[in-house]
């Protein structure tokens, strides 16, 4: 199957359709083609409107909303679920792959229109393919075709719709809806939430102990790395926060568009559930035009002077090599041709700074979501052997990590994909945040420092919500 998956489409004209008699014209031309059933999609340009900004008007009375906010490169506001996929199990990346081929490669898509407004799969897939226990914690994977998706990059903005013709839904409503949609938004004020992210968040009224319990976990760990079992293991620690109040998400990211600008950051939100949130510095896996891209990242340290002895770490240095070398065999496994610089550079995100190794490779024949499968989770999130990793990981973390370090992002309809590791990540619901963080173990890791690492990533990440203690009042679980 090629990674394109070319949904039906009309010769275009090289103007957009800037008038609703062209929009209606483009929506019988899509509806002739679909033989008046299945997904049209269409689209108009709006001026320029952030994303991040609107979601909250976009996804009124919608059950799905999700943000992908790596300004200044693409921002996509999504809502609604046109058609949607949830499983567990071994074949999850397969699956999702095929779902997204037949969903992308049957929708009726008769405009032109640049990359950034192209029709999109959302996904969302956790650590392990299933969760512990059947009933408990997250699918293995979640595909999601949106009803709305609102899209920007630079200054040009695109808006879609795409919905199932038939019963009340004719070309003509879906183009009307449309039009409306993008009247609306455009009326509305160039960036209604321009200061969200000079609000401060409400204060933390308790959070869980969580030092002794992570001190146990990882002496347990070490003693696996230094008999020689494991190469290397990343143990998390998940730190729970009672809020004063109940949190938008949108609030949040929008303290961390401005305080984490290298990173991306993400939503996903199904119904009135859980909102995983994050900014994420690792990218899995990036596929423009056939050129796939990795990033190795492990080691840590804060931003400071101190910062540069990051490239003369031993214990660092170690355990981003291995890393690299993992992502490298994988790829040439899968018959790719990898390339990557003889040495690491530093990447600052936010108040960390990592050791960064990008790794290139042309794609040739291979689906992105395989060598996804191939990828995760690489060893900066789990350890090596990865098989003998995931087993300590089930043993060792007395919690399911759920979407904590796994693939979050979207393949489009020529198969370009973008998927991010989902760390420096929580979960939010109502006035309960979860944050997760993890440290890596190789031979010679000392108790101490990793339980830093461990709080230093914490710490920032609550220092860059914005959430200040009640300091006195504040008390641990």
């Amino acid at each position: 199957m090629s990674s394109r998956f070319c949904p039906l489409r009309v010769q275009a004209p090289s103007s957009v359709t800037t008038s609703f008699s062209d929009l209606l014209a483009a929506a019988a031309e899509g509806a002739r083609l679909l033989e008046g059933e299945g997904v049209l999609s269409l689209a108009l340009p709006l001026t320029g409107r952030d994303p991040m900004a609107l979601l909250s008007q976009l996804d009124q009375g919608e059950r799905f909303r999700f943000l992908w906010d790596s300004a200044p490169g693409l921002c996509l506001a999504a809502s609604g679920r046109c058609n949607s996929l949830e499983l567990s199990g071994p074949r999850r990346f397969e699956l999702a792959q095929r779902f997204s081929a037949v969903s992308l490669g049957r929708l009726a898509a008769p405009q032109a229109c640049p990359p950034l407004a192209r029709p999109r799969v959302l996904l969302a897939f956790s650590f392990f393919d299933s969760p512990l226990q059947e009933g408990d914690g997250v699918p293995g994977v979640q595909a999601v075709l949106p009803r709305w998706q609102l899209s920007r990059q630079g200054r040009h903005c695109w808006l879609r719709l795409q919905r199932t013709l038939g019963g009340e839904v004719s070309a003509r409503s879906l183009a009307e809806e449309l039009w409306e949609q993008a009247e609306r938004l455009a009326q509305l004020p160039a960036d209604p939430c321009a200061n969200a992210g000079d609000k401060p968040g409400p204060a933390i009224v308790s959070s869980s102990a969580w030092q002794e319990g992570y001190r146990s976990v990882v002496e347990r760990g070490l003693e696996l790395v230094e008999a020689g079992d494991l190469r290397k293991l990343v143990l998390a620690v998940r730190q729970q926060l009672h809020l004063a109040q109940p949190l938008d998400p949108l609030q949040l990211l929008a303290q961390l568009r401005q305080r984490q600008p290298g990173s991306c950051r993400f939503l996903w939100q199904q119904a009135d559930g859980p909102a995983l949130l994050g900014a994420s510095p690792e990218r899995l896996l990036t596929v423009r035009q056939g050129q796939l891209r990795s990033d190795a990242l492990a080691g840590t340290a804060p931003v400071g002077p101190n910062a540069e002895q990051l490239l003369q770490s031993d214990k660092d240095r170690r355990e981003h090599a291995l890393v690299v070398e993992a992502i490298t065999e994988v790829l040439q496994q899968s018959e790719l041709t990898p390339h990557c610089p003889r040495h690491p550079r530093l990447a600052r995100h936010g108040q960390l700074v990592h050791l960064h190794t990008p790794i290139t490779a042309a794609l040739g024949d291979q689906q992105p979501l395989a060598l996804a499968a191939a990828l995760h989770p690489t060893p900066a999130v789990a350890g090596l052997p990865r098989r003998a990793a995931m087993t300590a990981l089930r043993s060792l973390e007395p919690f399911e990590r759920g979407y904590y370090a796994a693939p979050i992002g979207w393949i489009d309809s020529e198969g370009d994909t973008e998927l991010r590791v989902a760390i420096r990540s929580g979960t939010l619901q109502g006035q309960r945040l979860e944050l997760t963080a993890g440290a890596g173990l190789v031979s010679g890791s000392a108790v101490e420092r990793e339980l830093a690492e461990v709080a230093l990533k914490l710490g920032v990440l609550q220092q860059q919500l914005d959430l200040p203690h009640l300091n006195s009042r504040t008390t641990h679980l």
